[in-house]
């Protein structure tokens, strides 16, 4: 037997219409979810080395501006 996943009939809908429509739901909240995991993990939806040109990229444009003090890890 599966699982049941209780959501409200407006999250039914919000869900409804990112779905594909040749998708099952398991298809759809496995590409969900690996989605949210790629988006949080630094780099996690690029090629490899994306992570360190980003870091070195900020720090000499951190550099290049007076002070140098912002990074993007402050802006929130």
């Amino acid at each position: 037997m599966s699982p049941t996943i209780r959501v409200s009939e407006d999250m039914k809908a919000t869900l409804s219409a990112l779905k594909g429509d040749d998708e099952s739901w398991d298809e759809f909240l496995n590409r969900l979810a690996r989605r949210e995991r790629d988006l949080k993990e630094p780099g996690g939806f690029a090629d490899d080395g994306i992570v360190e040109h980003v870091e070195r990229t900020d720090r000499e444009l951190n550099e290049s501006f007076d002070g140098g003090e912002t990074s993007i890890d402050d802006v929130s």
